[in-house]
């Protein structure tokens, strides 16, 4: 199993970006998170299939309608996965 972890900047925040990127996360059969973090980023992590991963990146680049995307970061990650996609 791969495994991510994605920085997203921009107008990412009060947009639905979480929300519709664990929608796209689910439908890719992809386990993690999506969080808002306190410098008005998102934090996206990803679980599961190399491919499905870099579909994800790739949709992270656009987000939902209202969103701004300028930055998306990827990191490995090594830790547990999760189980399900969750928002906080």
């Amino acid at each position: 199993m791969a495994a991510a972890r994605f920085l997203v900047g921009g107008r990412v925040q009060g947009v639905f970006y979480r929300a519709s990127a664990r929608e796209q996360a689910l439908m890719l059969g992809l386990s993690g998170h999506a969080r808002n973090l306190p410098d008005g980023r998102v934090e996206v992590l990803a679980c599961g299939s190399e491919p499905a991963i870099d579909a994800l990146e790739r949709w992270l680049w656009e987000g939902p309608p209202a969103a701004r995307v300028d930055e998306v970061t990827r990191e490995a990650w090594s830790g547990p996965a999760p189980k399900g996609f969750h928002t906080a």
